[in-house]
């Protein structure tokens, strides 16, 4: 398989996250996230999206989207659950990452390592508004759990580690969110974990 990848994106992360735990094989192939000259005849047969990460298949099939990937690769494995409505939990906490984290805490973080240029300071703290929103839903939920869904490590956990983790890059505080610690500890913790540069 072919995965192209940004070593510093976390979208790209979750899936080199859940095959190292799944030990499977693939390689590799850059693509910078801040200049997107050239996407179109790199990616345009493959993702419509021109996004990173897409994967191609051993069979020449292309997919897009870290959350399609996962669940893909996770089907029948013990990082998707076979009760319905856990799967159903699953995919709740991957869309809250989708449309509730991701767009504040991973934004901003491209916005304070990589862009050329940084949007107004009214526009930051409105991404910063909606990360704290993120950050206190999550720790709500894992002040009383181990992980996100039926207390197992799940893509769930995947899908949410990736920018949680770096969330500091981005300038938030995690000092006053234990549960969050906590489960950044133990995701961390989970056996064939690298980390997001490796």
């Amino acid at each position: 398989m072919l995965l192209y990848d940004s070593r510093v994106s976390g979208n790209c992360y979750k899936v080199r996250l859940l095959f190292a735990h799944l030990g499977l094989p693939y390689q590799r192939r850059e693509v910078d996230v801040v200049d997107r000259f050239g996407r179109r005849e790199l990616l345009g047969e493959l993702n419509p999206a021109l996004r990173v990460p897409t994967l191609v298949l051993d069979d020449g099939r292309a997919l897009g989207e870290s959350d399609a990937i996962l669940w893909y690769f996770a089907e029948g494995t013990p990082y998707l659950p076979d009760e319905r409505f856990e799967r159903a939990q699953v995919l709740q906490w991957m869309f809250f990452e989708q449309y509730s984290h991701e767009p504040y805490i991973a934004v901003l973080r491209f916005w304070l390592l990589f862009a050329r240029a940084k949007p107004a300071e009214a526009v930051i703290e409105e991404r910063r508004k909606g990360g704290d929103a993120a950050l206190d839903a999550m720790e709500g939920h894992l002040a009383t759990r181990q992980f996100l869904v039926a207390e197992r490590y799940t893509i769930a956990d995947i899908a949410l580690y990736a920018y949680t983790h770096v969330a500091e890059e981005a300038g938030f505080d995690l000092s006053g969110y234990a549960g969050i610690r906590a489960w950044l500890a133990r995701v961390s913790a989970q056996a064939g974990h690298v980390q997001i540069d490796a």
